[in-house]
């Protein structure tokens, strides 16, 4: 069984766990009162489509209007959520919102971003991606080379020089480049880069198209992934990319990190309640915006550590999840 399969059988699952009802959902809990914001991420990558699609379907559970915000990613999202008329809901990686949370890291000149969490969604995976004639076949050889590592607000951004940086590959031994997703694949098939780093559900499209345009191997960065997942930092986990993801040769070890669906710290109650709601109710149509939707379990949603479950979802698990 492949990913999306798999991912389909799963959602039948979650299901079973949820308790039944209408679209809607059988509730006395008001709809929204105002329109309301989600910071998504890159064009065309999983925080994009399954953002334009949960925003879909809240806005017509609700009869309420969620609209979306592009942005680099993790890191412009959590900041968004930090500023008054910025953000109401924001997609981040668990790294990125533990940083903020926390005040650490990226965050220190912003200092903490008081949040709340509603799910976590799915899991990352980063991606080291070169040409599939390059010479390139490990991290260390990198060394020297030309390599994107994520837009300047973005997730990866955080993951790729945390990576890197704690596999002994100093700042000044690469040329950096900061494009986002879709200008990175196409500067890797121009040449005008020699690899790219990635952190993105699976599959990520502009990276399957990739595939088809140019051919790429994906590199193995299990000795490095290893050290950083050992640090216990950032709720890195040692993983794999299976090749029927995008018909690579074999599997390789890589990280993967988790994606949490945020919000503002004091969104009132109908918001947050109603868009946990719909993430479970309406979780075989979100499965056709991206299939990453499928991860979505009941049983890991509530697992935001560090960032505590907004009181709304907090109440909507106790109630739905037996």
């Amino acid at each position: 069984m492949d990913r999306r399969s798999f991912l389909g059988a799963a959602v039948a699952g979650a299901a079973a766990v949820v308790t039944p009802g209408c679209s809607r959902g059988r509730s006395d809990e008001p709809a929204p009162s105002f329109a309301a914001k989600l910071a998504t991420g890159n064009a065309d990558g999983v925080y994009d489509k399954y953002g334009k699609g949960l925003a879909k379907l809240v806005s017509e559970v609700t009869g309420t209007e969620l609209s979306t915000i592009r942005t680099d990613g993790s890191v412009e999202n959590l900041k968004l959520l930090g500023q008054n008329g910025g953000a109401d809901l924001a997609f981040s990686l668990a790294d990125s919102a533990a940083d903020a949370y926390e005040g650490r890291a990226g965050f220190l000149k912003t200092g903490v971003i008081p949040m709340r969490a509603l799910a976590r969604t799915h899991d990352n995976y980063v991606h080291v991606i070169v040409p599939l004639k390059s010479e390139i076949e490990s991290l260390p050889q990198l060394v020297g080379k030309r390599v994107n590592i994520g837009s300047l607000n973005s997730g990866t951004l955080v993951v790729a020089t945390r990576l890197l940086s704690m596999s002994g590959i100093k700042s000044t031994e690469y040329i950096p480049s900061h494009l986002d997703l879709k200008a990175a694949t196409v500067a890797l098939r121009t040449d005008k880069i020699d690899a790219l780093i990635w952190s993105g559900g699976l599959p990520t499209d502009p990276i399957t198209d990739l595939q088809s345009q140019l051919g790429f191997k994906l590199i193995d960065i299990g000795p490095q992934a290893t050290k950083v997942a050992s640090r216990r930092i950032g709720n890195y986990v040692l993983t794999q990319i299976p090749p029927s993801v995008y018909g690579t040769s074999s599997s390789v070890n890589t990280l993967s990190v988790p994606n949490y669906l945020l919000c503002r710290f004091g969104l009132p109650d109908p918001w947050a309640w109603w868009t946990v709601n719909t993430l479970f109710r309406r979780q075989a149509d979100l499965t056709k915006f991206h299939v990453e939707a499928g991860s979505l379990d009941p049983r890991s949603a509530i697992a935001t550590m560090p960032v505590p479950l907004h009181p709304a979802a907090e109440r909507w698990y106790r109630a739905n999840h037996t």
